[in-house]
Order: C-alpha cells, then sequence, then structure tokens
C-alpha cells in the first residue's frame, strides 16, 4: 500500500491488488467484505455504498476508459464529536475501482489513528492469496 498527496493536499492510502491476489471477484465483493468488517467494529457504522461509475456515467461525466466500475463504501468511526469543524471530516469512504487485471482500492486518511489502522488492516487482509 502506498501513501501519496492527491492534487497537492489529500492524503490518500492507495493498493492495487491483481485479480491473482485476492479471493474476491468483484467490487461487489468487496463491498461486501468492507460492509462486514464495519459491522462487526462497534466504533463503526455503515451508511452507504455509492456507485460512482453508474453516477457518472448517468450525468454524462469522463470515466478513464480503464476504470470498469468504481463504488465507494461509506461509514463512520467517530467516536466523538468535540466541535462542528470534524464533521467536515466525516464520513469516512473507501472507493474500491476494478480494471481488467486489478482491482484499486483508495480512502483518505483520517485524523483518527484507530480509523486508519482499522481501514489499513482491513484493505491489507484482502491480499490473501
Amino acid at each position: 500500500m502506498r501513501q501519496y498527496t492527491l492534487q497537492e493536499k489529500y492524503p490518500v492510502y492507495h493498493m492495487e491488488l491483481a485479480f491473482t491476489e485476492t479471493s474476491k471477484t468483484s467490487v461487489d465483493e468487496i463491498i461486501d467484505y468492507y460492509r462486514k468488517e464495519i459491522e462487526k467494529d462497534d466504533k463503526a457504522t455503515f451508511i452507504a455504498t455509492f456507485d460512482h461509475y453508474e453516477h457518472t456515467k448517468n450525468i454524462g461525466g469522463e470515466i478513464d476508459p480503464a476504470i470498469m466500475a468504481a463504488k465507494n463504501v461509506v461509514f463512520c468511526f467517530g467516536v466523538k464529536l468535540p466541535n462542528a469543524g470534524v464533521l467536515a471530516v466525516r464520513p469516512r469512504s473507501i472507493g474500491i475501482a476494478q480494471t481488467k487485471d486489478r482491482f484499486e482500492i483508495t480512502f483518505l486518511e483520517a485524523p483518527m489513528p484507530v480509523a486508519n489502522t482499522a481501514m489499513e488492516t482491513w484493505t491489507r487482509a484482502l491480499r490473501d492469496r
């Protein structure tokens, strides 16, 4: 998993996962996996799945031709609400894109270390082959 700054301001975690490295065969299977992990965590709440590919296609937006599917799993780790400012960085989202030979999984760094650890652990566990 690599970390980089997207557009000079967004700290992103990014893992490329070849089909040969995982038992998962679709974006939907990965979404289901994350949902189960979120539901097992007593500090996290599943919110929704967002089909970013369909949304972008339906509005006539631009999609990288290499991307065949793209969805986000949306959830929250908020264990405290110390001020209104933290609402700007919640909820969390993990994006899963599928290309011809791999999945690309991305998420923004969270301001809460326990959330980052969970998201990294869940994501790395997908490499099960």
